[in-house]
């Protein structure tokens, strides 16, 4: 009589590592979304598609009076009015396959996240301890396609182009998905970080993180106002070391957000600030004793140093399409980097023993003693 076998049970070690594997996938998707995002700006492609459907719209245009609909929409907004005003129907197309390939890739990415995360969490196994988690990863991808909306929405009436504010919240918000991505991913991989004892260079690292967060948002405001455009010299600004009209008649709270001088100067400036604190932390990343972590002490430096270059060669050349595509994938790879070497310098200071209450009482009794018998510094 023959038996049937039934599968075995996925061990957690396998749940873990095909979570793990998921994430990874998942953050890939978000930075080729991030990377199609950029060339959607650059091409000045984000207003063509007027509506936001979020089914419907994965469908594009089937027939030519279809293709001609679409056009007449476009030709409703200030864009094409003042800026593309007798497009052709090719041209029209051209920034039309941009858009909807970015929308259709955010589609493509809400199933990769959404079909494993109910598997794992209906199947019940997905650890509890990520549960809450992952949760707030599936609510900031919706959250993120509303603010996607809300961003071209902003250009559809008085402006020609996206509001720079909500463009700096959108890429934000994708690099705060991809850190999580990651950092998620990391703890699935090496384990759940539970110590009392912290890394000394914990904070540091984590601050750089923050630095090149805030660097990424700054070069957002680049792309909204096409910044990168305009004093196309290197290092000064067409010869001077501040740019003459930086305020540009404006108030300085709303020069810094709205003056293209001014936030070019304040990228610019700030990437060298990082260049300087990406060396110090290098040098103390390169004190430490575990060879896994040191290896972070040649990656920030690297991927900063190509990232910096990047950025002078995108602007000088006048920001072509390939160019400033490699700049933002720089930042991605220094991004993910910096977070990579965050976790590390988290799990050196799990690794760091934590002595035990009884230990410590020995340690200070042996300390006092020897402080009784040590002869007094008077006599």
């Amino acid at each position: 009589m023959s038996t049937t076998t039934l599968p075995k049970p996925f061990t957690a070690a396998e749940t873990s590592r095909a979570m793990f594997w998921w994430l990874v996938f998942v953050a890939a998707f978000v930075c080729s979304m991030i990377l199609v995002g950029g060339a959607t700006r650059l091409t000045d492609s984000g207003l063509s598609i007027v509506e936001w459907r979020p089914v419907t719209g994965a469908i594009p245009p089937l027939t030519e009076q279809g293709w001609e609909q679409e056009l007449e929409k476009y030709r409703q907004i200030p864009e094409y009015q003042l800026q593309n005003r007798g497009m052709s129907m090719a041209e029209f197309q051209f920034i039309y396959w941009w858009e909807w390939g970015h929308r259709q890739l955010g589609r493509v990415l809400g199933l990769v996240f959404a079909v494993p995360f109910f598997f794992f969490l209906v199947t019940g196994r997905m650890p509890k301890r990520l549960q809450p988690r992952l949760w707030v990863l599936f609510a900031l991808g919706g959250l993120q396609g509303a603010i996607g909306w809300w961003m071209v929405s902003s250009g559809l009436t008085e402006r020609l182009d996206v509001s720079q504010y909500r463009l700096a919240t959108h890429l934000s918000m994708a690099f705060i998905i991809l850190g999580l991505t990651l950092w998620t991913a990391l703890e699935l991989r090496y384990g759940q970080l539970k110590s009392a004892v912290k890394s000394s260079l914990s904070p540091w690292v984590a601050f750089f993180w923050g630095g090149v967060f805030v660097q990424i948002a700054l070069g957002a405001f680049v792309a909204g106002l096409d910044a990168g455009r305009i004093y196309t010299t290197w290092p000064g600004f067409n010869g001077q070391l501040f740019p003459p009209d930086y305020l540009q008649g404006m108030p300085f709270w709303q020069a810094i957000f709205e003056s293209r001088p001014a936030v070019q100067f304040q990228h610019r400036w700030f990437a060298y600030a990082l260049v300087v604190a990406g060396a110090v932390l290098a040098w103390k990343i390169w004190q430490s004793p575990d060879a896994c972590f040191k290896r972070f002490a040649i990656a920030i430096p690297a991927a900063l140093t190509v990232q910096v270059i990047l950025g002078i060669a995108t602007l000088m050349a006048v920001a072509p399409l390939w160019l400033s595509l490699l700049h933002q994938g720089g930042a991605i790879v220094l991004f993910m980097t910096v977070g990579m070497a965050t976790w590390a310098a988290r799990r050196l200071g799990a690794a760091q023993p934590v002595p035990s209450p009884d230990t410590k009482t020995a340690l200070d009794t042996t300390s006092r003693a020897s402080s009784l018998t040590e002869p007094s510094s008077r006599s």
